[in-house]
């Protein structure tokens, strides 16, 4: 099979695999409804590990300079099938904003294009994908190649402004250190700039539709004028494909970007980046023999490996554009001699099952917690049926008195549990203060005023050291918002802990160890933003200019809205935290009540008519049986899913033929 084959085999097996693992979750939680081990805690989390197995995505981003090939690279790799170009490709620039191409089956085929005058407003291009009528939509006709590939080629539009407003949108400054030179300088007074900020194409592709998001970026000194790409975009690919000109190596530009905003210091992260040398057709030649063209590219593979500090194992070499002519003219020697079936394979062998881990990783994690709750659950029960079998088992052959002092006993149990629920209920008034306490200190509101302030002070000292004050503190506040919020989400798991092995000591249960709240993977988050910024403001301040300031402002309101979805993840997560806190206890609470309850019916029974003591006993015994099988069915539902996720791949078998 060949490598482009197999990618879309991998891919097409991993969508299998992703719907084989929800229907697993989705019989987990019906069964859980059937035996009423479900609740409300147990339904949201289930919903959320399904939806997040449903919008599952992958994202492979591709980075270069202008003329290295990106887009022909994009084309090679996913679209050959198509059987010409989808993206557009020709010398010079012809990717001019940011593009994601994706499936929505919700949206009909289209390109999607945010405006570029939508820079003067203080939002993000995340944001603006909430408003469809910021966009202008264009569709593609599918039946036509030559309309669809006009609609596309709308990505590379420009337009003549004025140099003021170009400045205004951050994207023209003067001097050498110009933040993103000016397309073509035309009249005295107007520059050419990009008509659109950021491009959506939804198209029907088979890769797409199992969940691939190809992001295809501007040239390198674009990427520090869209924040959403250094801030959010970038980071969150789980591939990166670096595309440098074989020819000429690693150049200075190249090496800026790269050391930027591509290396990173985590080591999955790395992993995660591939370079490519690409335009390898430009070293043959006639005049000298394969072995010296294969060395003089071995040694650009090593150099660039070298200067990027990384495996030589993570550096390709291809020809993009000779792979597209090979794969649509069905050409096998041109196309292992552009060497791009290495690059697939690494991408279909390595990229989507380590995307598989971790997606069967988390799952099963989720759900053997889920499990876990149940089983104690049943455990719960199984412990009250057990203590009242044994109480009336030792009733046989009793009189009535033996009978009816048990059945005191038994309400005493009753109305001092009663009694006791008055300390619950005083516990149920003190988590909630401390809970809103907790939530207060990374609530919305006193982020959006730490912004509101950090947005003032930038306005009122437009200079390098205003603005990076303002920057200190802002951060600093978040910071401490997440310190104190550790502290608090500490205090209230010690409080309930205790509260726990209290409730199991008075009323002989098996004590329950309430899971920690760990803030760590916020703070490693905004951590990670504070970096971002300070690398952006080293990389681009000196002297404040209008479009730097105006880009530096722009930074900012994308950097708080990263925050700001920090912030939403973190009040989320400690909110289904409080209940997996809570939750046991209030069953606890509730099975322990209904077991005494149940306990005193049938002693009470038994007291007005003893020949119900061996039906009852009877009963009971059938409920223990109907326990132990209910365990059983939890187990092997459990096992169905790790069965899923532990299986090795499994590729169709039309990709085996």
């Amino acid at each position: 099979m060949i490598p482009s084959r197999d990618l879309a085999a991998r891919f097409e097996a991993y969508a299998d695999w992703r719907r084989r693992l929800s229907a697993g979750v989705s019989a987990l939680h019906d069964w859980l409804a059937e035996q009423d081990l479900a609740d409300a805690q147990v339904d949201l989390k289930i919903q959320q590990l399904l939806e997040r197995l449903h919008q599952d995505k992958l994202i492979v981003a591709f980075v270069a300079e202008f003329s290295r090939g990106k887009s022909e690279l994009i084309n090679a790799i996913f679209f050959a099938d198509f059987g010409q170009r989808l993206l557009p490709s020709s010398a010079g620039r012809t990717t001019m904003c940011p593009t994601e191409l994706l499936y929505d089956g919700a949206r009909p085929p289209s390109i999607r294009l945010l405006p570029i005058e939508t820079r003067l407003k203080d939002a993000t291009v995340a944001e603006f994908k909430n408003y469809a009528d910021e966009w202008v939509t264009f569709p593609l006709d599918l039946s036509s190649a030559e309309k669809m590939g006009e609609a596309l080629s709308r990505v590379s539009q420009v337009k003549r402004v004025p140099v003021e407003l170009a400045r205004k949108y951050g994207l023209y400054g003067d001097g050498e250190d110009d933040i993103l030179q000016a397309l073509e300088n035309g009249d005295e007074g107007s520059v050419d700039i990009p008509c659109w900020r950021h491009a959506v194409i939804n198209f029907p592709h088979p890769l797409l539709q199992q969940g691939l998001v190809i992001l295809d970026t501007p040239g390198l000194n674009a990427i520090g004028t869209e924040p959403e790409l250094t801030l959010n975009l970038l980071p969150n690919a789980h591939a990166v494909l670096f595309i440098l000109a074989a020819d000429a190596g690693v150049t200075k530009t190249d090496l800026e970007v790269w050391n930027s905003h591509l290396a990173g210091d985590d080591p999955a992260t790395k992993a995660g980046r591939l370079v490519i040398l690409n335009k390898i057709d430009g070293l043959w030649d006639d005049l000298k023999s394969p072995a010296e063209v294969d060395a003089e590219i071995a040694r650009q593979v090593r150099n660039t490996a070298q200067m990027l500090d990384i495996p030589a194992s993570q550096v390709f070499a291809a020809s993009a554009q000779k792979a597209l002519a090979a794969k649509v003219n069905g050409d096998d020697a041109l196309l292992a001699r552009s060497r791009l079936p290495e690059l697939e394979t690494s991408l279909s062998g390595k990229l989507i099952p380590a995307k598989r881990d971790i997606v069967g990783a988390a799952s099963q994690a989720e759900v053997r917690s889920i499990a876990a709750g149940a089983r104690a659950l049943l455990e719960a029960r199984a412990a009250g049926v057990a203590e009242q079998l044994a109480e009336l088992r030792a009733l046989r052959g009793k009189n009535q008195d033996v009978v009816g002092h048990m059945m005191e006993r038994v309400r005493e149990e009753k109305e001092l549990f009663e009694r006791g629920l008055a300390r619950y209920t005083a516990l149920r008034n003190v988590f909630t203060q401390q809970t809103n306490d907790l939530l207060d200190h990374i609530g919305l509101e006193a982020l959006r005023a730490n912004a509101a302030k950090t947005r003032r002070r930038i306005e009122d000292s437009p200079f390098t050291k205003g603005v990076r004050g303002a920057m200190g503190d802002f951060f600093r506040q978040i910071h401490g918002d997440f310190g104190a919020a550790a502290k608090q989400s500490a205090e209230i798991h010690d409080m309930m802990r205790a509260m726990y092995l209290r409730f199991a000591k008075e009323h002989n249960l098996e004590p329950f160890s309430p899971p920690p709240f760990s803030v760590l993977k916020y703070q490693k988050e905004t951590e990670r933003l504070e970096r971002a910024y300070n690398t952006h403001f080293n990389t681009l301040w000196n002297m404040v200019s209008k479009a730097k300031f105006a880009l530096m402002r722009r930074f900012f309101e994308t950097i708080a809205s990263r925050v700001k979805h920090v912030y939403v993840i973190a009040n989320r997560d400690v909110e289904a935290w409080l209940k997996a806190v809570m939750s046991p206890l209030e069953t606890q609470v509730r099975e322990h009540h209904l077991q005494l309850r149940r306990r005193l019916d049938s002693i009470r029974r038994i007291h007005q008519a003893s020949g119900d003591l061996e039906d009852r006993i009877g009963e009971l015994e059938q409920q223990e049986a109907a326990i132990r099988a209910q365990v059983r069915g939890l187990e092997q539902k459990v096992r169905a899913i790790d069965g899923v996720v532990e299986q090795p791949d499994a590729l169709p078998l039309a990709a085996n033929a």
